[in-house]
């Protein structure tokens, strides 16, 4: 078995132990672009039209060209079947805005008054499928220690500033990580990002679910956090079994007044909280049935019209 397959959107199978990008990406140099990350399991990669429709979203946000989803979709499918089907696989469909030297330099890309020229460069777009973390198995088996971390920004920040893009996939991906070095100091898994109202947000890689009884609840996407794609699955399918899924603003205080809380993400699929901020969080009797409703919700996530 390959352990790192790479497709270009024309469909060609790279070497991966290649290089692919150029030194002035502006994905690289700025860290501006989109991503996706999908779980490829028994040679199928989950939920995908999501995903899609989630790029596609996150490429409006950021003024990037269209996706051409059916290139997408056979670049997708040229990567699973290389990658196969005897081991689950990360995919990541990354799309950046191409190379600064594209625009000829720094300024060729304004007009007087600082607006935008049409010259655009040409987008990078890749896919690419990689080997689940060691840490995705003990999370979906034995859950995450988590610690709350303030991300300094207000719910309304969202709505009030929406170039700061925070219901975007983008690249700029520094802050969650030194939020998760910071949580790995603290001798914890994960975090939960919370506002300056003391709301609950979101987790650097991941979607808050609180369940209470027979009522699932997540913050609203108004609330400036990424709508989850695995959130959505679970919602789907605990609906069927006679669930009151909700979307809720949350305070942090919630976390400490429900059954369970669940770090819901692409790939690692469900992660329960065992301790938050370190406070040990028993297991209720859900457990396995919510497991078990994110596994069957992925597996049946299939074509949307619109989300």
């Amino acid at each position: 078995m390959v352990d790192r397959v790479l497709v270009t959107l024309d469909g060609e199978v790279r070497d991966a132990d290649q290089p692919l990008l150029y030194a002035d990406d502006i994905g690289v140099l700025r860290g501006d672009g989109i991503f996706e990350t999908a779980l490829v399991r028994g040679g199928t990669v989950r939920a995908l039209d999501f995903h899609l429709a989630r790029l596609r979203r996150s490429a409006q946000a950021l003024d990037l060209p269209e996706p051409d989803l059916a290139r997408w979709r056979s670049a997708i499918e040229t990567a699973a079947k290389e990658w196969g089907s005897e081991e689950e696989g990360v995919m990541r469909l990354v799309l950046t805005r191409g190379r600064e030297s594209a625009l000829g330099s720094p300024k060729a890309g304004l007009r007087s008054g600082g607006e935008l020229s049409e010259a655009v460069p040409v987008p990078t777009t890749f896919v690419m499928v990689t080997e689940l973390a060691d840490r995705v198995a003990a999370a979906r088996t034995e859950g995450v220690a988590v610690v709350t971390l303030t991300r300094g920004i207000s719910i309304d920040l969202a709505q009030a500033a929406p170039w700061q893009l925070l219901g975007a996939k983008t690249l700029s991906y520094a802050t969650n990580m030194a939020a998760l070095r910071f949580a790995a100091r603290m001798g914890a898994d994960d975090v939960i990002f919370t506002s300056t109202e003391h709301r609950v947000l979101e987790g650097p890689r991941s979607t808050v679910v609180i369940a209470r009884g027979k009522q699932l609840i997540t913050p609203p996407a108004k609330n400036g956090v990424l709508p989850g794609i695995t959130q959505r699955a679970l919602y789907t399918e605990a609906e069927r079994r006679g669930y009151d899924c909700c979307y809720e603003p949350l305070f942090t205080a919630d976390l400490f007044d429900c059954d369970s809380i669940w770090m819901l993400s692409s790939v690692t699929l469900a992660a329960r909280v065992n301790s938050l901020d370190g406070v040990r969080m028993s297991a209720p009797e859900s457990v396995s049935e919510i497991i078990e409703m994110v596994d069957r919700g992925i597996e049946r996530a299939g074509t949307i019209a619109d989300w």
